[in-house]
């Protein structure tokens, strides 16, 4: 958290030269406390999807705290003409990069950095309860019956991270901490790293699943990752493995995969996001046994909210410091708008 002292020091800077940020608002995500402070950085306007064509134009600045919406693509052009950064709230920007803002000088932002431990974490409990079959542990503690089980030692099983960004890294840190041998898949194959030892294309995960026990879908939503793991490769996967997904529910052809999940190749999945969210209680998902299903939370510890502003507040302060020129330099998070993620 950052402190009451340097606050009030940017604060004396404040004048009407400050820059216009509008901060667009989600009603079920309400902005934390300490989010107030940029009222001591720039002008805000407060802006909803309904009214965030009155309050755009003129403005420097937009913050998605509601970080889903489409608002901006719906109101792109006279009223977004002074727009110089746009901050989303979140690490994934898919919903965020339509053509338009893509070709601008428009310089895009992201949460990178907040949810990395948070995932990695909800990754290796998710690999735990499987392996340690807590799942079926409670469902027999529910019907009051003792039956003893063998599990799987986890430190000597694999694991094969799919995006090999900071989430992807903070994850293969902590499952190799824990004994497990992880290999990367990203855009490109290469061989040391220092995370991931060897990382393989993308292109080529069929060709690769079946060799890990664990397969972890981490990698951004973009044209190239859009239904990678479709039915070939779910049916390249090794007999009794594990399909992870804490990344975008459109990286997975989902009626491939229930239907591979129903053939038990993939042995069991641990889905955090889905293609239609809230998840459908109509999806095939649902009643799946070897299907467990959470509510796209991987990351969302308590004090989440409070590092997103942080992280904000950061880079307002940049944006201040560098008089709003070279913000692709000045400012953290870049996003490289036609890879669809941060690069540096």
């Amino acid at each position: 958290m950052l402190s009451m002292d340097r606050w009030l020091q940017w604060a004396v800077m404040a004048s009407d030269a400050d820059p216009v940020l509008v901060l667009l608002g989600a009603d079920e995500v309400a902005p934390p406390g300490n989010l107030a402070y940029i009222e001591d950085l720039a002008r805000v306007r407060h802006a909803t999807a309904d009214t965030l064509a009155d309050e755009l134009p003129g403005a420097d600045i937009l913050v998605l705290w509601d970080f889903f919406s489409r608002s901006l693509a719906e109101n792109w052009g006279d009223p977004t003409a002074s727009l110089r950064w746009v901050h989303v709230c979140a690490a994934g920007v898919d919903s965020l990069l339509f053509d338009d803002l893509v070709s601008s000088d428009v310089v895009v932002t992201n949460a990178s950095g907040v949810f990395d431990q948070p995932i990695a974490e909800f990754v290796l409990a998710s690999i735990l309860a499987r392996d340690k079959r807590l799942h079926e542990s409670m469902a027999l503690q529910g019907e009051h019956r003792w039956r003893h089980r063998e599990t799987t030692l986890t430190g000597q099983s694999s694991a094969l991270v799919v995006g090999t960004g900071g989430i992807g890294r903070a994850t293969a840190r902590l499952l190799t901490a824990v004994g497990m041998r992880v290999t990367g898949a990203g855009r490109t194959a290469r061989t040391g790293d220092p995370d991931f030892g060897d990382v393989i294309a993308t292109a080529d995960l069929a060709a690769h699943v079946g060799d890990f026990d664990n397969v972890i879908l981490l990698a951004p939503l973009t044209p190239q990752t859009d239904q990678m793991v479709d039915a070939r490769v779910l049916a390249a996967m090794k007999p009794g493995a594990h399909l992870i997904n804490v990344g975008r529910g459109q990286l997975v052809d989902e009626p491939a995969l229930v239907a591979a999940l129903k053939a038990g190749t993939p042995a069991a999945a641990s889905l955090d996001v889905f293609v239609d969210e809230p998840l459908s209680p109509d999806s095939g998902l649902w009643d799946l046994p070897n299907v467990a299903i959470s509510a796209h939370m991987s990351g969302d510890v308590l004090g989440w909210r409070d590092s997103l502003a942080d992280q904000v507040l950061d880079n307002l302060r940049k944006y201040r410091e560098s008089g709003g020129i070279g913000l692709d330099r000045a400012l953290s998070n870049v996003v490289d708008k036609q890879r669809g993620y941060v690069t540096r």
